[in-house]
């Protein structure tokens, strides 16, 4: 009877045991709301995750924000707090994020954004120290827009974004850009990612007769200004940012997207990249098995694969130093996605440093055009 009392402790011992050795990785994603032709390609992509990193096994959490900055907050506490997590994965948007950055920090645990801003990891918010992210910087794709527009007799520019931190930064970026470039910015327009109508921003637009107008926004409701503006007979150039780079965007503006340009990430069109590209490999391997079970591609679904392949570049040394749901293995942890060097993901080649939580160079962009409702490559 001893002995089976014995044998009894030392199997929920070893449970035991065994559940502190799981490394719980909480996400939380828009996928409903206004965002959520972005956020749900993500939340399809966790499901081809593997469940085990360096022999560990992972608890992907995944919870919804509804594109909603106050829920973004609600699930990164809850998921710290009641669930643990060693590392949180979100959240799709700008503002999402930045509203998560010190709930984040102030837990000590890494975060790993999904959205583009540069505020997202500035380095001179000591906050940011805990903050990383995989999609290409607003002011690495910004560069590319306006070298676009100047080799193409660009001089004036109408600018439309989100009235929010995403449309924010664009126009900073913008306003920094074009005036490196001599390009001036004739009109500038703002508009919430819920409106139905622009009319009367897309009006003064029109009035301001711009030579190119860039529609600072992202997901399905970057197509509203832009079918007005097609509507309302406007000739000129016009770009979009790397925020619609996928089938819903494509899908929603139409015909009316056919001649406009926008910067993305290599991976939408990695079959029209040199074989010479590190980029390619791994973005046909990811876009291979995206599609077979889920059909079209999205950038957005890529970003999320990037995150998870940087944990495991990370947790294999995180473990050397600390077991998951202790401090330590999230400090070192930290401190392991601040070391990845030269990691190819499906977005560019991620070479961290302490005052660059992103890391990526010119490798990391390529230049789009929209010609018969597809990506071509601009060469």
């Amino acid at each position: 009877m001893k002995s089976v009392r014995l044998l009894v402790a030392l199997t929920a011992l070893a449970c035991s045991a065994s559940a502190l050795a799981d490394i719980n990785v909480g996400v939380t994603l828009s996928t409903t709301g206004p965002a959520a032709s972005l956020g749900i390609p993500e939340k399809n992509t966790f499901e081809l995750l593997p469940t085990t990193i360096a022999g560990q096994k992972v608890n992907w959490i995944i919870l919804d924000d509804a594109s909603d900055t106050t829920r973004a907050v609600t699930n990164t506490r809850k998921l710290i707090a009641e669930n643990k997590v060693d590392v949180i994965l979100g959240s799709t948007i700008t503002p999402n994020s930045l509203a998560m950055v010190d709930v984040a920090a102030e837990a000590e645990t890494p975060m790993i954004s999904m959205a583009a801003s540069a505020r997202i990891i500035d380095p001179a918010n000591p906050k940011t120290k805990w903050i990383f992210k995989t999609p290409q910087n607003d002011s690495l794709m910004a560069d590319a827009i306006v070298g676009h527009m100047k080799a193409h007799g660009v001089k004036t520019l109408g600018y439309v974004g989100f009235n929010d931190a995403y449309g924010e930064g664009w126009l900073g970026e913008m306003k920094r850009a074009t005036a490196a470039a001599g390009i001036t910015i004739a009109a500038e327009e703002k508009y919430n990612r819920s409106d139905a109508s622009v009319t009367g921003q897309v009006l003064k637009l029109i009035a301001a007769n711009a030579d190119a107008v860039l529609i600072a926004a992202s997901g399905t409701p970057a197509a509203t200004p832009h079918k007005e503006l097609k509507a309302r007979g406007y000739k000129g150039k016009i770009y979009q940012t790397h925020g619609v780079a996928n089938a819903d965007f494509i899908r929603v503006v139409g015909a009316d997207g056919n001649g406009s340009f926008l910067p993305s990430g290599p991976m939408l069109v990695y079959e029209q990249l040199p074989d010479s590209n590190p980029i390619k490999k791994v973005a046909a391997d990811y876009v291979g098995k995206y599609e077979a079970k889920f059909g079209q591609r999205s950038t957005f679904g890529g970003h999320a694969w990037d995150a998870a392949m940087l944990l495991q570049r990370a947790v294999p040394e995180a473990l050397k130093k600390g077991q998951p749901g202790t401090r330590e293995f999230r400090a070192a942890l930290r401190d392991g996605l601040e070391g990845v060097k030269e990691a190819v993901g499906t977005h560019g080649v991620y070479t961290m440093t302490a005052t660059d939580h992103l890391g990526f160079d010119s490798r990391a962009r390529v230049m789009l055009q929209i010609v018969d409702g597809k990506w071509v490559l601009e060469k």
